[in-house]
């Protein structure tokens, strides 16, 4: 039996022992017992959280080494050399010369020095190559401007995993995803005209022309902020010996920091030179009586302080911070039923708040003091994310790096909530 089976088949049993727990605290009145009962459901959960973290890395390696093989197979059926830069064959482009993912890999094997490929190679790599503005540079080599190139499709679905992997707001099964080739501003017009009703009209009268049925829009924009990473340094053995460890590589750290970047961005930024991330856009639905603490109420009062036209949104779900989601799991209804219901992996069904999806957004405040935005609810795919193009990545080497070289990653991004009244928060006095 597998690790990873082992693991599920153990979380199986901690949510039957959970469940069974909470039942008995549902039926039993005898407090001493209760308290027990309690003490014995929080460890595990506790126990529970602990396993999933361990099942999530599980699974996160086993994806690695599907797609290394995966890699490895494709190797093998190119039967691509590795033989020195500039002096690959034609690959699998018809022998007509090096294809885009080969002329890439040639740009990394050569440390960024795009003089050292051949020029079939660098033809090929013009597609691909994004200059760019003092204020939007990947790279610079004393005072000379750089540039970086597109990822080729295979790495950049790495990239996107693992930015997804670090906060739902790059996702476009949360968010509303619009992806465009250039980095132009989009007007977008908006309208809110729930206020204005029709009228009952008597037979031939003339209809009143007084202004009060007029419409008045409004307009918002997404624009295309950039962002870059810090630099990787990789190590010349690992640009000579394996380019598709290199590939993990670049997936693994340059999604990660993007990821991180990207969510934080979407969640908290200021909406000037940043995007108007969700937390920042989102109006106020509850404030919580203590400073300190919010109650099971309070979390209904957030969801319904939301109209339910967005309420009935398949996007409607609940956002926190890891830290927000333990207290939520602690808090019971006037019954004594837990808010919070486990779901199952295995199966892939999501635990549940009030019967409703949520996601842990770990760019969210966790700190329990006056004023935090702790909660949001609401229709998250009312909120936009523009992404531009695909992820860059640069490579340069100079003495810092020797004799190995870095890398860098770049993308383009704005984000706006369209609908101030779909996204709701709960705020601490």
């Amino acid at each position: 039996m597998s690790r990873l089976r082992e693991l599920q088949e153990q979380r199986e049993r901690l949510v039957a022992a959970a469940r069974e727990r909470l039942d008995q605290i549902n039926a039993n009145t005898d407090e001493s017992r209760t308290a027990e009962l309690e003490s014995q459901h929080d460890a595990a959960m506790a126990e529970l959280d602990r396993l999933d973290a361990r099942i999530a890395r599980e699974e996160r390696v086993a994806a690695a080494e599907r797609g290394l093989e995966e890699r490895r197979e494709r190797e093998l059926r190119e039967r691509r050399p590795t033989g020195p830069v500039g002096e690959q064959p034609a690959g699998d482009n018809g022998g007509e010369g090096p294809t885009y993912r080969e002329a890439f890999h040639a740009y990394l094997r050569a440390e960024g020095q795009v003089a050292l490929l051949s020029a079939e190679e660098r033809s090929v790599l013009q597609r691909g190559y994004q200059a760019l503005t003092p204020e939007q540079r990947v790279q610079t080599v004393g005072t000379a401007a750089a540039g970086g190139f597109t990822v080729p499709t295979e790495l950049q679905a790495e990239l996107i995993r693992s930015m997804l992997a670090f906060g739902p707001m790059y996702d476009p099964g949360v968010t509303r995803e619009i992806v465009t080739s250039g980095g132009f501003a989009m007007p977008f017009p908006t309208v809110n005209d729930t206020a204005n009703t029709a009228a009952s009209a008597t037979e031939g009268a003339t209809l009143p022309d007084n202004n009060s049925g007029d419409v008045t829009f409004g307009q918002r924009q997404l624009d295309a902020f950039a962002f870059a990473t810090p630099w990787v340094r990789v190590s010349k053995e690992l640009a000579d010996d394996s380019i598709f460890a290199m590939e993990a590589l670049l997936g693994d750290l340059l999604g990660e920091r993007l990821g991180r970047l990207a969510n934080a961005q979407l969640t908290t930024g200021t909406g000037t030179s940043a995007p108007n991330g969700i937390v920042t856009a989102s109006t106020l639905g509850r404030t919580a009586a203590s400073a300190t603490a919010f109650t099971s109420d309070e979390i209904i009062d957030l969801e319904h302080s939301v109209d339910p036209a967005y309420r009935s949104s398949p996007r409607a779900a609940y956002m926190m911070h890891d830290q927000v989601l333990a207290a939520v799991r602690k808090l019971k209804d006037g019954l004594g039923n837990y808010l919070w219901q486990a779901g199952n992996i295995q199966q892939g069904v999501p635990g549940t708040l009030n019967g409703r999806r949520y996601y842990i957004n770990q760019a969210m405040s966790s700190a329990f003091t006056t004023g935090q935005r702790l909660i949001l609810f609401g229709d998250l795919g009312k909120y936009f994310v523009r992404k531009v193009g695909a992820p860059l990545i640069g490579a340069i080497q100079d003495k810092d790096f020797w004799p190995g070289f870095g890398v860098a990653g770049w993308i383009r991004f704005d984000g706006e909530l369209m609908d101030t009244a779909a996204v709701r928060h709960l705020r601490l006095a």
